[in-house]
């Protein structure tokens, strides 16, 4: 996923999603797919204000997106949290 900056190792983990996600997916009208591709197209990354979480910087529909993960190593997959465009 996204080719622009070296990622950490977990961002090569299998996605999981929270049921947070799932409910803001329906509400802000996109599918895993388009999910899955805005990862893939992501411009970058950096810490969230809540420790152990991420902020990853991306694009949808032509406006920028921020999708919030959650690094789980001890299962080793990325939790997904939320995801929301930015400048409503």
């Amino acid at each position: 996923m996204g080719a622009r900056r070296r990622w950490p190792p977990w961002w090569e983990w299998e996605l999981e999603l929270t049921p947070h996600l799932l409910k803001r997916m329906l509400d802000r009208r996109f599918s895993e797919v388009e999910l899955r591709e805005m990862l893939e197209g992501a411009e970058g990354y950096r810490a969230d204000i809540v420790e152990g979480r991420f902020v990853i910087d991306t694009r949808h529909r032509k406006k920028r997106w921020e999708v919030i993960v959650e690094p789980d190593s001890v299962a080793k997959r990325l939790v997904v949290v939320t995801a929301y465009p930015l400048g409503r």
